[in-house]
């Protein structure tokens, strides 16, 4: 199957994802970007794109074949780039706020065509906040509403991410949370079906020869015990329904100024990962965010061919593995080099339900 091929059989007409769950702390430290570099991102909702403006590069590219994801992070660029912070977060659902269709209003006039137009018809997702509007989301949102109720007290929700030493941690879970009844509801609501019907599309599952419901389960429950899982804002806003204290390297407020003062260094494109280099030359670093993840193995060594030849020598790509197992220096030894840092940041990523965070060298 070609790479068209598969995207036309995806369902890309949809916000999928409204939210990066991708750890920018570690994409940041993986890719070790100096100022004044060139970087090319996976857009998705934007987050992390964002998020590597603060490495002050001369251009970041943003770039998705989704064009909803792309009208989504055209939204959020546009209020970085108009609001001051507090207003920001209110305005994407961060925080409440019921003035979010005015703020809209004031900023719209920075929008593609477009995007305007897309956006202009959906209000009721501006007003509810951007943030939970994705499928993926709504998907977390079944979870929280109709699952973990009835398994879990809010109260116990609360007392699993409360502040504890890692003995405590361990020992809450396998005598308060480990439960017959969140095993079993748990693999069901993650099961490679109610996932693919709900939450991601099945064509992205479909180089997965794992049972899906063991493989989440397992890297959550790892991630439970672990003392880490009290300060993980992607965990609590699945569990709680939202980020909590803790937020992601985008929304802090100590990396605002930057951000807004770099957002108009960044570039939106409509396309494949591989194509931006022939529209904007070569790049110093690559998020490929967990794209190799749908690719059949001959679609993967031909972009990565791509990708090795648009990047610099010297420059880093940075990838998530979710449950297929893709690896560059793999495939290419003699084009790209593992880097070590790789495995300690994986293990201290806050998206546990990767299999693994991959960080290269271009030779």
């Amino acid at each position: 199957m070609s790479k068209k091929e598969f995207l036309h059989k995806a369902e890309l007409d949809i916000i999928r994802y409204a939210n990066c769950w991708e750890d920018a702390d570690n994409l940041l430290e993986g890719l070790q970007c100096q100022a004044g570099n060139k970087i090319v991102s996976i857009a998705s909702a934007g987050d992390n794109c964002f998020a590597l403006l603060i490495t002050n590069p001369e251009l970041l590219v943003a770039v998705d074949v989704s064009a909803e994801q792309l009208y989504l992070t055209e939204l959020k660029k546009t209020a970085i780039q108009y609001l001051e912070y507090e207003d920001f977060l209110k305005f994407i659902g961060v925080m409440p706020d019921k003035e979010r269709i005015k703020i809209f209003h004031g900023i719209k006039h920075a929008l593609s065509k477009d995007a305007q137009q897309f956006w202009e018809t959906r209000m009721e997702l501006i007003e509810s906040g951007i943030i939970f509007q994705g499928k993926f989301e709504k998907y977390f949102l079944k979870f929280r509403k109709y699952i973990l109720p009835f398994i879990h007290t809010q109260k116990r929700v609360e007392k699993l991410l409360s502040e504890k030493t890692r003995e405590a941690q361990i020992q809450f879970y396998n005598t308060r949370w480990n439960t017959t009844r969140w095993r079993f509801l748990f693999k069901i609501f993650f099961s490679r079906y109610v996932m693919g019907k709900f939450g991601r599309d099945p064509e992205f599952l479909k180089q997965v020869d794992i049972s899906v419901g063991d493989f989440i389960f397992s890297k959550a429950e790892q991630h439970l015990k672990d003392e880490d899982c009290q300060k993980n804002y992607f965990l609590r806003k699945i569990f709680m329904g939202n980020f909590g204290k803790e937020l992601p390297v985008y929304l802090r407020k100590e990396n605002y100024p930057l951000i807004k003062h770099n957002i108009h260094r960044m570039k939106l494109h409509k396309g494949y990962l591989q194509d931006v280099f022939s529209a904007f030359g070569k790049f110093h670093h690559i998020n490929a965010s967990n794209i190799f993840e749908y690719m059949p193995q001959h679609v993967f060594e031909e972009v990565g061919n791509s990708l090795y030849s648009g990047c610099e020598k010297d420059g880093t790509i940075a990838y998530w593995n979710l449950m297929v197992a893709r690896k560059l220096s793999n495939t290419f030894p003699k084009k790209f080099c593992y880097d070590q840092i790789s495995r300690k940041l994986y293990e201290r990523d806050y998206g546990f339900f990767y299999r693994d965070f991959i960080c290269e060298e271009i030779i």
